[in-house]
């Protein structure tokens, strides 16, 4: 009982001390100690990412439900992978960036581990994970507290520890200071650095932090005054508005662009083996069953002096078809990953053709405002290696029914591959490139009222009433290219005038793949006024 009473006292007064928990309350004091350096716990921004070092690499492994998800959540301060009660929701390995006292941290999220399961699904979930074990330099083992010490726990503990990597145990769910004296139970595992944590409430999570950077063995660590000084530069820009090191503009010109391109589509129609075969990797989870991708798996490739972030996103389907939680929790996922990127792969199986739900999801990336590139997958099912009998796909005449379905994407190329066996990426990079480059194209002010001039507006099937006098146009924005023409009253463009132009600015300038916004906007109209 005595020993108890001294481990509430220990932990209490370690949480007191803790930053991470008193984020919202307290300010720092003079003298810190080693656990308070950093009063409040934010998550990296790009600005500060870019400068500070990778101190080194972080998996969270453990069974199944454990909490591992929810941590890595905590730790890279956002919902990037989904979270819930079902088992087994994680099957990729994600990767996240943590910040910790002017130190980043790469971290790698894995799906819950059964050694000797030999059912694909969690055969695979397994062969993701060891990829973790050996890319991390440290490895954090998460255990429930709430539950028995269980025989995979201890099988799990003993394959990790032959790793040979520094191991800590991370004790989660120990929500209240009365569940936290449980946590020495687990020391029957064997691991000597053991923490009880709350991934939930984030109690604990701190000192967790603490003794990773503490066993990772990374070079010289980042001094104090610099840290300190990143923390200043960061506070003033947030303050002004503006970046204090060099013209942003100049950065973007010494460093290639980065591209993201979302892979969407049913489920089952080849988004995971599309990934693999763009990233000539083992990047994500595939399998013969529909739903196996859950959370979206991003690789970064470089190629041809392009930087592509390729991103496979959950298949999407009607929300009558989503029975569980995690399911209808990936669509959302996927949508929002649809929105963040610049370019979407909208595959179709060949096998199966143009269905509604095809059109359904590239009308989300049409509206959004993507640019799109048509990918028809398994097309050797089709051609060369059909087996129903009938003649091979011909490729013109299956181009044609497709845009008859599709009619909203008229701009968008149409490539045909088979992830399988890899025949048509060439091309498919190759058409990528050019859309991207399209899509960050600009037109200048003269140019576009040159075009004006030339075109012959009356060809436009347009009431009179729906007509306006357009003064001049000029380009306001690219990604998606978006053009405003000053007229001389304020009425909505006819549907018909607006395609009309749209068609003649395709057919003068481009923008292979990219919808083309068009605002219009009364010469003498207030900015303000929409």
């Amino acid at each position: 009982m005595l020993q108890k009473t001294r481990i509430v006292t220990e932990k209490t007064r370690r949480k007191e001390l803790c930053p991470y928990n008193r984020r919202l309350h307290c300010t720092a004091e003079k003298s810190p100690s080693p656990l308070s350096r950093r009063v409040h716990y934010e998550a990296p921004n790009q600005s500060r990412a870019a400068r500070l070092p990778i101190a080194g690499t972080l998996a969270i492994v453990g069974r199944p439900n454990v909490g591992k998800s929810t941590l890595f959540n905590r730790l890279v301060g956002s919902r990037r992978a989904i979270v819930g009660d079902e088992p087994g929701i994680t099957r990729d390995r994600l990767y996240g960036e943590a910040e910790w006292a002017g130190q980043m941290l790469r971290v790698i999220d894995t799906g819950g581990i059964i050694p000797d399961d030999k059912a694909l699904i969690p055969a695979e979930i397994y062969r993701q994970a060891r990829v973790a074990l050996q890319e991390a330099e440290a490895i954090v083992m998460v255990v429930d507290g709430r539950t028995e010490l269980a025989a995979p726990d201890l099988e799990l503990a003993r394959l990790l520890q032959r790793t040979g990597k520094p191991l800590l145990l991370a004790v989660n769910k120990m929500d209240t200071l009365q569940l936290e004296p449980y946590a020495e139970e687990f020391r029957r595992l064997g691991i000597r650095e053991l923490l009880p944590i709350s991934a939930e409430t984030g109690n604990g999570v701190a000192e967790l932090l603490e003794h990773v950077f503490r066993v990772i063995p990374y070079g010289e660590p980042i001094a104090e005054a610099e840290a300190a000084e990143v923390v200043e530069e960061e506070r003033a820009e947030a303050e002004d508005g503006v970046p204090l090191e060099s013209d942003s503009e100049a950065e973007e010109e010494s460093a290639p662009r980065e591209s993201k391109v979302a892979i969407i589509g049913r489920p089952n129609v080849g988004k995971s083996t599309l990934l693999n075969a763009l990233t000539g990797t083992g990047r994500a989870i595939v399998s013969p069953i529909a739903g196996t991708t859950r959370d979206a798996v991003d690789e970064l490739v470089q190629r041809d002096g392009q930087t592509y972030r390729f991103i496979d996103t959950a298949g999407i389907r009607r929300k009558g078809k989503t029975e569980l939680m995690a399911e209808k929790l990936s669509v959302v996922m996927a949508r929002k990953h649809l929105e963040a990127a610049d370019v979407a792969l909208v595959l179709i199986d060949a096998v199966e053709g143009v269905t509604a739900s095809d059109a359904t999801i590239a009308g989300y990336a049409h509206e959004s405002g993507r640019s799109v590139i048509i990918v028809i997958n398994k097309w050797d099912l089709v051609t060369t290696v059909r087996t129903d009998g009938k003649p091979p796909a011909d490729a013109p005449l299956y181009e044609e029914q497709a845009r008859r379905h599709l009619k909203f994407l008229s701009y968008a190329p149409i490539v045909f591959v088979s992830a399988s066996t890899g025949k048509g990426l060439n091309k498919l990079y190759s058409t990528l490139e050019l859309v991207a480059k399209e899509r960050r194209k600009r037109i200048g002010t003269g140019a576009m009222n040159r075009f004006l001039a030339k075109v012959d507006f009356e060809r436009a099937s347009v009431p009179m009433n729906k007509r306006v006098r357009i003064f001049y146009m000029t380009q306001a924005a690219v990604s998606p290219p978006t053009f405003i023409l000053f007229t001389d009253r304020v009425v909505k463009l006819h549907f018909a005038y607006q395609r009309f132009l749209e068609n003649q600015i395709r057919e003068a300038f481009g923008f292979v793949g990219s919808p083309i916004w068009i605002k219009n906007r009364a010469r003498n109209e207030p900015r303000g006024k929409k």
